[in-house]
Parts: structure tokens; sequence; C-alpha cells
């Protein structure tokens, strides 16, 4: 009777422990993802500051601890830190994983590009791409509205038309890059500029503005063409790719903590083109610092 009553006095204490643990850690979503650590990365500029800032703020939210690796450099760094596992996920676009990445041939669909960028990071390392913003950080062409008006242009087929009385200004590279000034002329034919004014990328929009220039390289997403009105070009033949941006992880890690899809999906319809160009102005423009500005955002539309 003493072993039976010392046995089930055990028994019943043990219950007692194992019910006392389960309430101290929980066995919802939230208790395991305090125990995960995620290692979010982006590149060095202004727009991945930003979005890398978010989708750490985002995660912290959910429940999760996050080691921010920002500003790593560019593509080829921050693709070789997530395939080394350095990082665990960073912001990347399209259009780069497709050309730059995959060196596959450029595609202006984007749906067709997203469903080739992704089978092909999946297949060849192991990387899922989730879903992607409506956001398009394309490189295009931009104007003044007086500028556009005075020459009659609205689209690149425009521009190429008048190219002899205009110059185009942009980061020395473009003028040489296949992607860039030499694509351009393959698309749209083989055009001579007035002139063309290489300057410090952060300096071709004062030169537009300031009466430099006549066309400035653009992208998509700067803040400087909704702050300063300016009019981008359409892109008429399709020459340059979409360029939304997504989260690619590393597949070990949506296997281990499938809550971070959930959590960083939630954020990417809320990133708009015309979203980030104002949000890409308050760093660029107003001088303000990338984390202040993704966190006011979050907290305006409640993520936070």
């Amino acid at each position: 009777m003493k072993r039976i009553r010392r046995f089930l006095i055990f028994s019943f204490l043990a219950t007692l422990t194992a019910a006392f643990l389960i309430a101290c850690t929980g066995s919802g979503g939230g208790s395991a993802n305090a125990k995960a650590l995620i290692k979010v990365g982006s590149k060095d500029f202004t727009e991945q500051f930003i979005i890398g800032e978010m989708y750490a703020l985002v995660l912290e939210k959910a429940g999760f601890q996050v080691e921010r690796k920002l500003n790593l450099g560019g593509t080829p760094v921050a693709q070789a830190a997530l395939q080394s596992g350095e990082i665990d996920l960073y912001p990347e676009y399209t259009g780069t994983g497709l050309l730059t990445v995959l060196k596959l041939p450029v595609n202006s669909d984007p749906q067709q590009v997203f469903s080739t960028v992704s089978a092909e990071y999946k297949k060849q390392f192991s990387l899922t791409w989730l879903d992607p913003a409506p956001m398009n950080n394309t490189q295009g062409l931009a104007m003044t509205e007086a500028g556009s008006q005075k020459y009659g242009i609205r689209t690149i087929s425009d521009m190429a038309k008048k190219a002899s009385q205009l110059t185009l200004i942009g980061a020395p590279e473009f003028e040489v890059r296949e992607d860039g000034l030499p694509g351009i002329k393959k698309k749209y034919g083989d055009f001579q500029l007035k002139s063309y004014k290489a300057v410090d990328s952060g300096l071709r929009y004062k030169g537009l503005v300031d009466g430099e220039a006549d066309v400035t390289v653009a992208y998509g997403t700067d803040g400087e063409i909704s702050a300063f009105k300016l009019v981008l070009l359409e892109d008429d033949k399709n020459l340059f790719p979409p360029y939304q941006i997504a989260p690619v992880v590393r597949q070990q890690i949506l296997d281990t903590h499938p809550d971070v899809a959930k959590a960083l999906n939630s954020l990417a319809p809320k990133l708009t083109t015309e979203i980030m160009q104002r949000l890409n102005y308050e760093v660029s423009g107003k001088q303000r610092e990338p984390d202040e500005v993704a966190k006011e955002f979050l907290t305006q539309e409640k993520f936070l």
C-alpha cells in the first residue's frame, strides 16, 4: 500500500509540474516564436533600409527575436549572405532576381517574372519568394512637367524622336550598361542624344530640377518623382522588367517557423509605388532616419 501511495503521489506531482511548465511556456505560436531568432538583411540604399526595418518590426510584433543585418551591400553580397545562412531573409526585386541572379532574358510580364524567379530560386537555392508587393521600382526616365510639355514627350518613344535636342543625366554606368542607355537604343532605335551628363546617382534629380538636363534616369519608387511632380515616361515598348519587392526567405526557416510567412505576407499589399515614393522621400529628401519612417508607417497602418 505504501508503494502504491508513493507512486500516486509522484504521479500527481509529475502531472502538476507538467501543467505548470505548459502554463509558463505555452504551446501557442507566439511562445514558440519568442524562442526563434530571425536574421533580417537588406541591401545598401534607402528603400532597402526602410523595408528591411519594416520586416524586422513586423516579425518582432509576431513574437520573434530579430537580428538586423541591414546595409549589407549590393545584390551579390545579399544573395551570398542568404545562401550561406548569414541572414534568413531580405527584400529583393523580381527583376533583379530574373536578370542579376538567374541571368535570364528580360520579361515585362509581372506574373510570369514572379513565377519564374519563385520556381528557380526554390529549385536552385532552396529559397522561397513570399508575396510580392504591388509597388514597382523599375528603371525608367523622368522629366519635369514643364520639360515634358515643352518637347511634347510622354513616352520613351517620344523621347527617342527628340533625343538630339535633349541632355540625359544619370550615373556613369547607365551610359554603358546593357540595361541602361545601350538597351534603350537597342529597343527604341539607335538615337543620338545632345549629351549625356554623368553624375553621382544622388545628384540626378537636382541636376534635372536645376535645368542642367532635360531627362533623368529614374526608378519607379524614387521619392523625388512625387515630391517634384515629375513625369515618369511610359516604357511603351516594354523594355524594363517589373521590379516588385518581396521577402526572399530560406526554406528551412519557413519549414520551422511558418508564422514568418504569415506576418510578412500581411504587409505586402500596403507597399504600393505611391506609398514607397512618399516614404523614400521622407528619408532622402527630409533626412529622416529609415527606422523612424518605417515604424511611423507601420503604426499608422495598425501593424504595431
